[in-house]
């Protein structure tokens, strides 16, 4: 059973940055995809980074440029660089894994994923 931690969120003004980690326990096998997503109040779950089993990585169109995901194998960690925020950042952001082949499933989706984390919280004030 694979259990994910997510650390690093916070408050930061507007322009700031944060890096967030996604720590998994509990499996060290092959991952398929890993990502983030995020989810505020009022709107709707937005996928905003993933990377599948061969690095390919992609990004919502809001953050691209801005966010960065990247992982470290030998520490079973999952990481997001977030830079320039904005106050539509803020939400609360969601690490999740699939360790299962995709069978035509997209690590776009969060329908592709087993496992997901708790949750950190950024708060980007203006």
């Amino acid at each position: 059973q694979v259990q994910l931690v997510e650390s690093g969120g916070g408050s930061v003004q507007s322009g700031g940055s944060l890096r967030l980690s996604c720590a998994a326990s509990g499996y060290w096998g092959s991952t398929y995809c890993m990502g983030w997503f995020r989810l505020a109040p009022e709107k709707k779950r937005e996928g905003v980074a993933s990377v599948d089993s061969v690095g390919s990585t992609r990004y919502a169109d809001s953050v691209k440029g801005r966010f960065t995901v990247s992982q470290d194998n030998a520490k079973n960690t999952l990481y997001l660089e977030m830079n320039s925020l904005n106050p539509e950042d803020t939400a609360m952001y969601y690490c999740a894994w699939r360790t299962a082949p995709l069978h035509g499933l997209t690590c776009a989706r969060p329908e592709a994923y087993m496992y997901w984390g708790q949750g950190t919280q950024v708060t980007v004030s203006s």
